[in-house]
This record gives C-alpha cells, sequence and structure tokens, in this order.
C-alpha cells in the first residue's frame, strides 16, 4: 500500500512528535528540514512559480542535506573534532529517516541499464536523457554524482 502522506507532512508529523516528546536533538535537526523546504517554496514564489514543493523537490534537499553533513562529518573527524562529527552523523540519521531505500550496487546498474534501453540512447549525446529519466524514477535513491561516471562509461 502507498502512503499517502508526503514527504513534508511526514516531516511536519515528525516535528510535532519531537515537540511533544521533547527530544532536542532531533527537534533541531527536523527545524532545519522544514526551513530547507520553506526556503525553496519562497524560492520558487520568487521565480513566479507555484510556491509549494512535491516529494521529488523535498527529497532531493534532503539528498543535499545528507551530503553536506557527511562532508561535515569527515572534516570534523580529520580535525579531532569527534563531538561535532557524532552531532553530524546523528542529524544524518534523522534525514535519512524520511529519504527512501538507498538502492545496491546491482540495483544502481539494473536501474541503469534499464534506463538505457528505455530512452534507446546509444552514444554519450543521449546521457542526458538517460540521466532525466533516472532522476524522474530513483530521485533519493541513488547518488547521481556516482552514477553519471557510470552511465557515461556505458555510453561511450
Amino acid at each position: 500500500m502507498i502512503d499517502p502522506m508526503t514527504v513534508k507532512e511526514k516531516v511536519a508529523a515528525a516535528l510535532k512528535d519531537a515537540m511533544k516528546s521533547r527530544e532536542q536533538d532531533r527537534l533541531s535537526t527536523l527545524r532545519l528540514i522544514n526551513a530547507a523546504i520553506k526556503d525553496k517554496e519562497i524560492a520558487l514564489r520568487g521565480d513566479g512559480e507555484e510556491g509549494t514543493v512535491g516529494d521529488a523537490e523535498v527529497l532531493a534537499i534532503l539528498g543535499r542535506m545528507v551530503k553536506q553533513r557527511q562532508e561535515s562529518a569527515r572534516a570534523y573527524e580529520e580535525g579531532g573534532r569527534l563531538e561535532l562529527a557524532e552531532k553530524e552523523l546523528a542529524e544524518i540519521k534523522v534525514i535519512e529517516g524520511f529519504l527512501p531505500r538507498q538502492l545496491s550496487g546491482e540495483e544502481v546498474d539494473a536501474a541503469v541499464a534499464k534506463a538505457i534501453a528505455g530512452v534507446g540512447a546509444t552514444s554519450i549525446r543521449d546521457m542526458g536523457k538517460v540521466m532525466a529519466a533516472l532522476k524522474a524514477k530513483y530521485t533519493g535513491q541513488m547518488d547521481f554524482g556516482a552514477v553519471g561516471p557510470m552511465v557515461k562509461d556505458k555510453l561511450a
């Protein structure tokens, strides 16, 4: 059964729950997520578009937030600031709770092959079409920075 709640609604519900249960660390992370979503909505309104973001945009925001925190945690660990690294890792766990399950290496390979066949890609010129097809179907489920070179190799 598909969950009728949008990711944005799930974040709002989790925010209320965290407030009620007084989970300060979780609450601060959820507020950051909510602020990032609101920032995107404000930016869309500024561009003259409708001021609501869909699940795909929210998942993209969450993916960026995870990536930022992974980089920060790595930098803190290298700098010997383990308490700050642990805080970043804890935030990642909260954010990942809203992301769909990440695909395994084999699943990513299969998805890339299916997308290449689906758009009829034959050369590197078709890479944009393949990436667009993957992003439309697998946003939040794979790291597109790593998938890009994989698609390029298969089309070369």
